[in-house]
């Protein structure tokens, strides 16, 4: 198990999902219902939703060593399983709203173009970026949810008990 100045590294990169993964979610809606918006901060919102979302797969790999040398210690704990599982849950959800986002801003950008470009034909690009838009908002809405669900379940795991 790793450890960082002897503190486990798995609280550590749980503070990046559960900052990161929000923040990339309000943001994500925002940039997807003002479409300017996309345009101005398309990069930024980009690099925080990759950066929350590479820190899920990590703080998991982080839990599960965790959790095995808990367990090697004869640390067993019911919460502990119920945290890994909804953290186990939160993975594809969050990599579908990355993959969401970048969607977005593909097809956002091309939509901008479309419209540049004044085809009044073809408004392929403008109707997909609705539509991920709109998937975009309830994917940032479901890893919002699952990523404090998890976070939750972890906080109860670590502290039930404690002060009574």
């Amino acid at each position: 198990m790793l450890t960082i100045d002897g503190i486990p590294l798995h609280p550590l990169l749980v503070h990046a999902v559960v900052v990161l993964l929000p923040l990339a979610a309000l943001s994500s809606v925002a940039i997807a219902l003002v479409p300017a918006w996309r345009r101005r901060y398309a990069w930024p919102v980009l690099g925080v939703t990759l950066a929350g979302v590479a820190a899920v797969p990590m703080a998991k790999q982080a839990g599960e060593d965790f959790q095995a040398a808990l367990a090697k210690n004869g640390v067993q704990n019911p919460a502990i399983q119920t945290h890994a599982d909804l953290g186990t849950t939160l993975l594809p959800i969050a990599l579908g709203f990355g993959v969401a986002v970048i969607a977005l801003l593909v097809a956002g950008r091309l939509a901008d173009r479309e419209r540049q470009a004044e085809a009044p034909t073809t408004k392929t690009w403008r109707v997909l970026s609705v539509v991920v838009s709109v998937l975009v908002v309830l994917l940032a809405v479901g890893t919002t949810v699952q990523t404090v669900r998890a976070g939750h379940s972890g906080s109860e795991a670590v502290w039930s008990g404690v002060g009574s």
